[in-house]
């Protein structure tokens, strides 16, 4: 895809506080400290779009990017470990989830797992809980220039057979440094916008 305009337009604490346009949306999801920001400067070809951190626990808000005025990239607020008190980690898992089941322009999302590491507990019931949403999602390994070819073969063979009681998937390589896995999530994304 060619990016002709990418912008941030605005954080929101609520779903109903995103754009009312009926552009279609695409979400990206996964653990903090996944590299979610790190993937979406990748994809968009841009260096400081969306905020890094090696914090974890930076997004704590529904973070909306338009690209070429003509569909929108949604940051969700990462789950797992960060340095917040319990209380803010559930609320953000409550806009996480009114989000994903009130948003009738979400169009997919993309779940983002560390191909460094097995898949956890909070990723499979992710996927399971996409699932059983019939949402459209893909599976994509973030850093996976961080590991040697065997190595990053092992860590997918593991993360499908982590995941494979949830269902058959397949997990995309991706590497926010290297741009490898990038033109087939692009196609993935382009074909969810489309339907």
């Amino acid at each position: 895809m060619k990016i002709l305009t990418a912008e941030f337009v605005l954080s929101a604490a609520r779903h109903d506080q995103l754009p009312r346009d009926r552009l279609p949306e695409v979400a990206f999801a996964g653990r903090s400290n996944v590299g979610k920001s790190s993937l979406l400067n990748a994809l968009l070809r841009r260096k400081r779009l969306a905020q890094t951190s090696s914090t974890p626990g930076k997004t704590r808000l529904l973070n909306c990017y338009r690209i070429n005025d003509a569909f929108y990239f949604v940051d969700l607020p990462g789950y797992g470990y960060a340095r917040v008190p319990v209380a803010e980690r559930r609320a953000w898992g409550q806009v996480v989830e009114d989000y994903i089941t009130r948003r009738q322009t979400l169009r997919g999302i993309v779940h983002l797992l560390d191909a460094r590491h097995a898949p956890t507990q909070q990723d499979a019931e992710m996927v399971a809980w996409l699932l059983s949403l019939q949402i459209p999602f893909l599976p994509v390994a973030t850093k996976s220039d961080k590991l040697s070819n065997s190595q990053l073969q092992r860590q997918l063979r593991e993360a499908h057979a982590s995941l494979s009681s949830a269902g058959d998937l397949s997990v995309i390589p991706c590497s926010a440094r290297t741009g490898a896995g990038l033109p087939e999530l692009w196609r993935w994304i382009e074909g969810v916008i489309e339907t």
